[in-house]
Formats: structure tokens, sequence, C-alpha cells
């Protein structure tokens, strides 16, 4: 195997019918089976005075999410909501977790909390630095989600330098920001700011169907309570291909976007819908 499958979903907190939800979005993770899973707005309990959360027990999402699919997770809590309940972004990892930390993103100002989760993963390629995050939501903060994606591309910079012993690293996540949003093309190389300039790979342009591939969508019941437009808002990203060619996005596909028929009525597995892409992950000659 050459490729190594990798999704992202906002789960939606425990909004709706949880677990009406949660049975689907575990039976999208059977159908697709994704080596390693992105989530955001993860809810956690981690009772007070109990500062090392323990990821085995059932008081997690991404806990609950995982079971019984052979996950390792990880966490980066964003918001505290007080008396032991967290809010933020998780990872699912078929591979060893070699190691983790979490950045609370620029923009606390604003009236939001979001954080960075990072996490290197043991794979049998090489190791994978993996990024989760989330970011503002409100229409009007594009500066701050600017902010929030220049500090994001410093910290992958830092953490898995373009000449250090990793694979090239995978950006995922609920950005907030439609494509063409400054935010977003300024991770796409296709924006500088302070003269400064960066790139990733949106996985959809590499190996979309060519369609929109809007995951929020007004055909989502959820989504449309919004009342907002449908919008390609959700992204997986990879800094490269690198010069060997490894982490090119293969294929790329909307995923978590089936809804279900139930007694009392139709339930989605999450407000988003996600994005599933296989990254091809060994060297090749170009």
């Amino acid at each position: 195997m050459s490729t190594l499958r990798i999704a992202t979903l906002n789960i939606w907190n425990k909004s709706g019918p949880w677990l009406s939800r949660l049975a689907l979005i575990r039976r999208e993770i059977e159908r697709l089976q994704p080596a390693v899973l992105g989530l955001q707005e993860v809810l956690r309990f981690a009772p007070q005075g109990r500062p090392h959360f323990v990821a085995s027990e059932a008081t997690c999402q991404a806990t609950e999410i995982g079971a019984g699919f052979d996950y390792s997770v990880a966490y980066a809590e964003a918001s505290d909501y007080g008396g032991g309940l967290m809010f933020g972004n998780a990872l699912l990892s078929r591979f060893p977790i070699l190691s983790t930390q979490s950045f609370i993103l620029p923009g606390l100002e604003s009236g939001e909390s979001r954080s960075l989760l990072h996490a290197v993963l043991d794979t049998p390629y090489g190791q994978l630095p993996v990024f989760v995050t989330h970011l503002n939501w409100k229409f009007h903060q594009g500066s701050v989600r600017l902010a929030q994606v220049r500090f994001i591309a410093d910290r992958v910079a830092e953490l898995a330098p373009i000449r250090g012993p990793f694979l090239p690293p995978v950006l995922m996540g609920d950005f907030n920001a439609e494509p063409e949003a400054d935010e977003i093309r300024y991770l796409r190389g296709l924006s500088v700011v302070d003269g400064r300039s960066v790139f990733f790979a949106d996985a959809w342009v590499y190996g979309g169907d060519g369609g929109p591939g809007a995951t929020y969508d007004r055909n989502n019941d959820y989504a449309r309570l919004a009342r907002e437009p449908s919008r390609r808002i959700d992204y997986i990203f990879v800094r490269g291909p690198d010069a060997a060619l490894r982490g090119e996005p293969m294929q790329t596909e909307l995923a978590f976007a089936a809804p279900e028929a139930s007694p009392s009525g139709v339930v989605w597995p999450s407000d988003h819908f996600g994005v599933v892409t296989d990254l091809y992950l060994l060297a090749r000659s170009p």
C-alpha cells in the first residue's frame, strides 16, 4: 500500500440527536476506514482536581467515536466551560502517537478561544506530523482568522521543518472560510502578507471531483437552520508534495454526508460534511 487515508469532521459537539448522530459517524468510519481522523467541536469531561485526563475513559466524544476501532486519541482544549467540561479538537490515529502539543490561537480578544492540536504519528512510511484546528466562525472576523493561519503556519514550520526528518505535515479542520478568503489564499500560496508566503496543497483542488465541495451545505437540515449560504469551509491541507512527491493527495471526497430516516425525522451525522483524502506517501522520482 502506498497511500494513507486521512479524514476530518466537525462533529457539532452534542447538538441535535447526539446518540443517533454518533451511530452514523461510526458507520461512516467503518465504511471509510481512515487511518487518521481529525475532529473539531469535541466535548470532554475531566473531573475537577484531575488535570491529566485519561483518554481511555468514556468521558470524551472522541473516545466514544473511536471505541472499538483501534484508535489512539489525542486532544487539545480550546475552551473551558467550567466544572471540568472542555471544548476542543481531537485526533484519532491507527498509528502510535509519539508526541502531542496544543496551542491557543490568536484572537482571544474576539470573545472566542480556539486551539491547534499537533501530534507526531509513527506510520510505516515515517513520522507524520499532523495538525488539527478550528478557526473563529463569524463572517466579519477574517482578520482574526488570517492571524490564526499565520500563527499555524509558523508552528508547522517550527515543528515540522522542511529539511527535517518528517513526512510532509498534514493540516486539517474547520477553517470557517471559503477558498477565496484571504486566510485560505495565504495557506495556498496565493497571497503574500507582510512580505511572507507559504504553500499548503488543498486536497480538494488536487483530488476532488471538480464540484464545489460544499461542507456547510443548506441541503443538510442542520446547516440550513443557520440560514447561511452553502460553502466549502472544511479542509485537508498538506505541505507538499515534497521533492520525492510524498504527500500528494490522490483522491478527495466529501464524507459523513449521508442522512438516515428515523421515526423522529431525518438524522445527519453533523451539521458539517467531512472531507476524506488518500495521500501518497512513498518516495517517487519526479
